[in-house]
């Protein structure tokens, strides 16, 4: 997670004197590598995924069972990193383990990244169970490390393992200890800096879920409305539709419930009195765990193309993936993580965020510390970055330093390049290490531009080559990159690789067909709002481009308009094809090979599936096992036992021992099981074993064998997939090949 380095962080007050040499550094050094590597082309397509596991362990039995995270995820990353390096051949099949904010958490990448061919989407999922078999292979008796986005009993009683205390010195939270952040001094400063910065405790609120006992309704002016069911667990198409947000005006001015950091924060979206979740640690939102995809493009143009392009699919993909219904012990009316992350590392005074325009500027501070941001550090994108862009898509605020935006213009930076970057470093560095000031070399490092980098965390993010190291001659080169951060992690690495599978697919399809997905900001900022909302697949309608042919093409009549989820991925009316016929469409153009298609087929199915509503998100089977608990009290409280079993039920999706229909609808069943067995390769050994051994192993056989009886596998899942590509091809000749005619 960001940036690590080793020393000692400056507290915010000694940080301040540093702030704006940090800030014109880091353009300087920005500028120093983006004049050494502008004219970079050619590179090859190179990408990985990111996943991101949380320890915990099971306690007690009957009654007394719960589930609390264990505080070991660096000893077990330790081991982890130690049994990586025993391998003789790690690059070959091989995994790569980081540390995240959480001292319960860890991090898993793919040793190196996947190639530009077909057969390296197949390699995706294989090297996710190799990453869940390894870390199964040193969990300890009892513990376990399911992919959930958060942990629903976080900030509740005694949660942790070992036990500890709140209150403490770095995140002064009321629920949470400081010894659930990770002990490398960077996550601790951050911790305490965002606070300092501020002048107060983090405040994160969210909208509690309204069941038929939940109490907190009772003394609200929505006692006498229904609840939003009407049967104590209903089947989901019973559910009372969320209102829609109403669609941004074209005027930035004039949207501002659409601003997650209004004066009442998310909860803008909900009534004035409905109950909040209050959450007041960076921890509530940094140890939520996620899926990021990050892929090198050809050059610094396609990178700035394939950032922008991307950006409109980013609150697509989190409704599609969202999976954070509870939090802090209670069931949400919303389903994503984001807001909750958003509001957890927001650093901005009251005077930034709007609450108090009168309040004494800070000349150290960026802006004085009162000039108005419209969005927390961890939000959606505020501008676009191609220099091509028209006006009327930048049509949200997008604060900027003025100075610093100058000196990018003058040394021949574009315009909207320019902006992005003076948009970055519109706010403070939150982690000054001593000795690492003025000591580093603008022309030869860039700690300073990777300190405010690495801590906007937008939904998109846009990353240039790092500078080489003198050190290291042989590294491997690396190009522009962007990268895909704004979906929620899947219970299974089924899912998790289908997800990445399908992102890296759409930036191919966008590249070959020369398409074009921007839709102005305010848009994309409503369909953010709308991700958040409980059944959102369902219940809600995004805003989304209707033709794919360049902005101001003669093809494009009306260019933007309020779509449903299945109308995005399979295609309305005759104009409209779709993202998944496309990239049907784009298999055929690459004449795929009959093993990929089958596994890309199975992956698209579980999409399409989702989109239509005939499978659940990861956040309503969650929330519909706590309903069915039959210790849940309709209260919207997940006490200890419902916690307890729902996180033995995630982490058995994850090891695929447990493949719910609901889920994975027809491909429940076909999904093979995880274990610590297949965590390392098997040598092919050559010592002799004896007599008995060998009689043993030959009798073992000889029984399975007879019992087989000479059954054979089926073809029927390869003779499926050819099916549907039939049917696919048949739909891209009718109806939607209207659409494709307009490339």
């Amino acid at each position: 997670m960001g940036l690590l380095k080793v020393g000692r962080p400056l507290t915010w007050e000694e940080s301040k004197a540093h702030l704006q040499y940090v800030r014109e550094h880091g353009v300087v050094q920005f500028m120093e590598v983006y004049d050494r590597v502008k004219d970079t082309a050619n590179d090859d397509l190179f990408w990985g995924d990111e996943v991101e596991y949380a320890v915990l362990q099971l306690t007690g039995e009957g009654q007394e069972r719960s589930v609390v995270v264990s505080l070991e995820g660096s000893d077990i990353m330790q081991q982890l990193r130690q049994r990586e390096g025993e391998l003789h051949d790690p690059s070959r099949n091989g995994c790569t383990w980081h540390q995240e904010y959480g001292s319960w958490m860890l991090e898993g990448t793919p040793a190196k990244p996947y190639a530009g061919f077909v057969t390296d989407l197949l390699e995706v999922e294989t090297n996710m169970r190799l990453r869940r078999a390894r870390i199964l292979a040193v969990l300890p008796d009892g513990k376990i490390a399911p992919t959930t986005t958060n942990f629903p009993l976080f900030g509740v009683s005694q949660f942790t393992s070992p036990a500890s205390e709140p209150q403490g010195p770095i995140a002064r939270s009321t629920y949470v200890a400081d010894t659930c952040i990770n002990p490398h001094p960077r996550f601790g400063a951050l911790t305490q800096n965002i606070r300092s910065r501020r002048g107060s405790t983090v405040d994160i609120r969210v909208p509690l879920f309204r069941d038929f006992a939940t109490p907190e309704f009772a003394a609200s002016s929505l006692a006498d409305k229904p609840p939003p069911s009407a049967i104590a667990v209903p089947p989901r198409a019973q559910d009372t539709p969320t209102p829609l947000a109403p669609p941004p005006s074209s005027s930035a001015a004039a949207s501002p419930s659409l601003d997650f950091s209004s004066p009442r924060g998310y909860m803008a979206g909900w009534p004035v009195d409905w109950p909040e979740v209050h959450m007041d640690a960076m921890a509530f939102g940094m140890g939520c765990c996620c899926l990021q995809v990050t892929f090198q493009s050809r050059d610094v143009v396609e990178s700035r193309w394939l950032y922008d392009q991307l950006a409109g699919l980013t609150p697509i993909l989190l409704a599609l993936t969202a999976a954070t219904p509870i939090a802090k012990g209670r069931l949400l009316d919303s389903d994503a993580r984001w807001a909750i992350i958003a509001q957890s590392v927001d650093d901005r005074t009251d005077a930034e965020r709007g609450i108090d325009a009168a309040a004494p500027p800070d000349p150290q501070m960026a802006g004085g510390g009162t000039r108005r941001i419209h969005k927390s550090r961890y939000d959606s994108i505020s501008c676009y970055l191609s220099d091509d862009t028209p006006d009327t898509l930048n049509d949200i605020p997008c604060e900027v330093d003025e100075e610093l935006l100058e000196l990018l213009l003058a040394r021949g930076m574009d315009s909207a390049l320019a902006q992005h970057v003076a948009h970055i470093f519109v706010r403070d560095p939150l982690v000054i290490f001593e000795g690492n000031i003025e000591e580093v070399l603008d022309a030869a490092a860039t700690d300073h531009w990777e300190n405010l980098q690495s801590t906007n965390w937008n939904t998109m993010r846009w990353k240039p080559p790092p500078p080489s190291d003198p050190a290291k001659p042989c590294s491997p080169h690396i190009g522009w990159r962007t990268e895909f951060r704004s979906m929620e992690v899947q219970l299974s690495d089924f899912e998790n690789a289908a997800w990445t599978v399908f992102i890296v697919l759409v930036t191919r399809v966008l590249l070959v067909f020369d398409l074009d997905l921007r839709i102005p900001l305010s848009f994309v900022d409503a369909n953010m709002h709308r991700a958040h909302k409980r059944n959102a697949i369902a219940e809600q309608k995004f805003f989304f481009r209707n033709c794919f042919s360049p902005i101001g093409s003669s093809h494009c009549q009306s260019e933007v308009e309020e779509m449903t989820m299945e109308e995005i991925m399979k295609g309305k009316g005759d104009y409209f094809p779709g993202l998944v016929p496309m990239i049907y469409a784009y298999l055929e153009h690459i004449n795929c090979d009959a093993r990929s298609y089958q596994r890309i087929d199975m992956y698209l199915t579980l999409i399409v599936d989702r989109a239509l509503g005939k499978t659940m998100t990861n956040a309503a089977w969650m929330r519909d096992f706590v309903r069915r608990h039959p210790d849940y009290k309709q209260d919207s409280v997940v006490g200890p036992t419902i916690a307890h079993d729902l996180m033995k039920a995630c982490n058995d999706i994850g090891t695929a021992t447990l493949q719910p229909k609901e889920l994975f609808g027809s491909l429940a069943g076909r999904l093979n099981e995880v274990s610590a067995g297949q965590a390392y390769g098997s040598p092919l050994a050559s010592e002799k074993v004896s007599a008995d051994c060998r009689s043993e192993l030959i009798r073992r056989i000889v029984t399975r064998a007879e019992g087989a009886g000479g059954r054979r596998r089926s073809n029927s899942s390869h003779i499926a997939a050819q099916e549907r590509k039939s049917q696919y091809h048949h739909e891209m000749n009718g109806a939607a090949a209207a659409g494709l005619r307009d490339f």
